[in-house]
């Protein structure tokens, strides 16, 4: 039995490494950095966080999700900052599973995890179409949208043509099911490309390969002095929240995946901190758990994480013994892989589902994706957060106002719900109305059936009853003249 286990662990490591290392490539053009340094990640993904405790068989290295805020902070801060970044990143991870913040992550909403997903999969597709075609790609993803108005007059139709004969390639070897548990899709579609442009010699540009050792750049105290820049201390946040996230949804899927042992998010959270820590000393890519490279892991009939570390050795022999193998790929073909990956970032399915039944949910994704693809990638998450929030805050601050003739001895006006500032116009507008109906009858105010009344409401209330000169709001059994508190009430 132990040896049928190692034998499934073996084969699922050789699965794993066969769809990881053209996405590891592809991933670190995408991001603006050499090739080599997203191999790296793949590498410490599968020997440093694969071999911590936490989930037993999802399987780490760089992801589609953080191409666009690393181009974004490359590009603004230089390739030699990657290191302190992912680094810094890391650590805060560290901190968070240590303080036991892991299992916080999932009580962040859905709708602004998916809405910043399918940000990510808009902008990673608009940029990766001019890699598609060999051309430039403007800056920021409202350029790269607006500027696919005039790229068909700049892309280079050989180029196009293997790109997209390699995402064809890709979809139909995917609806192979036998064929794709033997080789993935990807490798079969980038090879095919590569064999293709090489044995007819096209004219298409490749990936530019200067070497493992070459690439690697251990941070230098100087850089550290870029801690000190808020932009960069910010940019160090939103890797470590956004990866934390990322990983921590991607353990809870894969759990749904397999009947093993569980994810312990605390453990995890730390396993992924120690990963990014190592990668941000060898300048490499930032990590987190990828949902692909999971999948394929599990399907593959991997038992334990012997299977995710032993990816890591097959890409690092890899990579130390024939890294030329990367020189013969079209960039093209790695650029139509990442265009099919940002394609299903974006959550079709899921909005269809909320739409039927949470609508207020498609709002928060929708503006979330949108603030990602105008903005970045951080602003475009708070603002998505800050929007649940106060979806939440207005859906649960119902209250309601219900009257009651009670004829000689005057009328009873009972307040049910939560009173918040959210609600105070209609609040208002009721009692208001009671002038009214009341006119020189006396009114009583029963607050017993409020939840919560926090401090404008219950300003409100008193400011109401003084302007009538009657008796103050109260609760029922309680002392007259007695006013509510801001505080929850049960």
């Amino acid at each position: 039995m132990r040896r049928g286990v190692h034998k499934a662990d073996l084969f699922a490591s050789l699965v794993v490494f066969l769809v990881a290392l053209p996405l590891c490539v592809g991933v670190a053009l995408a991001s603006g950095v050499p090739a080599e340094l997203g191999l790296v990640t793949g590498i410490v993904g599968g020997l440093v966080a694969g071999a911590l405790p936490g989930s037993s068989l999802q399987v780490s290295g760089p992801a589609a999700g953080l191409t666009v805020l690393v181009h974004e902070a490359v590009r603004a801060y230089g390739l030699e900052a990657l290191g302190v970044l992912v680094l810094s990143a890391g650590l805060v991870q560290l901190g968070l599973g240590a303080l036991r913040l892991g299992r916080w992550f999932r009580a962040v909403s859905v709708a602004v995890v998916q809405g910043m997903l399918a940000g990510i999969g808009l902008v990673l597709v608009a940029g990766q179409v001019y890699a598609l075609g060999d051309a430039a790609a403007p800056a920021g993803g409202l350029g790269k949208l607006a500027g696919l108005v005039s790229l068909p007059g700049r892309v280079d139709p050989m180029a196009l043509s293997v790109g997209g004969a390699t995402m064809v390639v890709s979809l139909l070897w995917g609806r192979w099911r036998r064929g794709a548990r033997l080789v993935p899709a990807p490798l079969v579609a980038v090879a095919l490309a590569a064999a293709v442009t090489g044995v007819f010699d096209l004219d298409v540009r490749r990936v530019q390969v200067q070497g493992l050792w070459e690439a690697v750049r251990v941070p230098q105290a100087a850089d550290f002095g870029r801690l000190t820049e808020v932009g960069v201390i910010g940019t160090v946040v939103a890797f470590a929240l956004i990866a934390s996230a990322e990983s921590l949804f991607s353990a809870a899927a894969v759990d749904r995946l397999h009947q093993g042992r569980r994810t312990h998010y605390d453990r995890e959270l730390m396993a992924q901190g120690a990963g990014n820590a190592v990668c941000g000393l060898l300048g490499a890519l930032p990590m987190t758990a990828v949902i692909v490279r999971s999948a394929a892991n599990v399907q593959a009939g991997a038992r334990t994480k012997a299977s995710r570390v032993l990816h890591g050795v097959w890409l690092l022999l890899f990579t130390a013994v024939v890294p030329a193998v990367l020189g013969v790929i079209p960039v093209a073909a790695l650029a139509a892989l990442l265009v099919y990956a940002g394609c299903k970032l974006v959550p079709v399915r899921e909005v269809r589902k909320l739409w039927r039944g949470h609508r207020g949910e498609v709002l928060v994704l929708g503006v979330t994706a949108v603030a990602i693809v105008v903005g970045n990638l951080f602003e475009g998450v708070l603002i998505g957060l800050a929007l649940a929030v106060a979806k939440t805050a207005w859906e649960i601050s119902h209250v309601q106002v219900e009257t009651e003739d009670c004829g000689d001895t005057g009328i009873v006006v009972r307040v049910v719900g939560h009173a918040t500032f959210l609600r105070l116009p209609k609040l208002l507008d009721a009692l208001d109305a009671l002038e009214v109906s009341a006119r020189d009858r006396e009114v009583r105010l029963d607050l017993g059936g409020l939840r919560h009344v926090d401090h404008a409401c219950a300003a409100a209330l008193e400011g109401w009853a003084a302007a009538r000169g009657r008796r103050g709001p109260h609760r029922q059994g309680e002392d007259q003249g007695r006013v509510a508190s801001s505080n929850s009430t049960s």
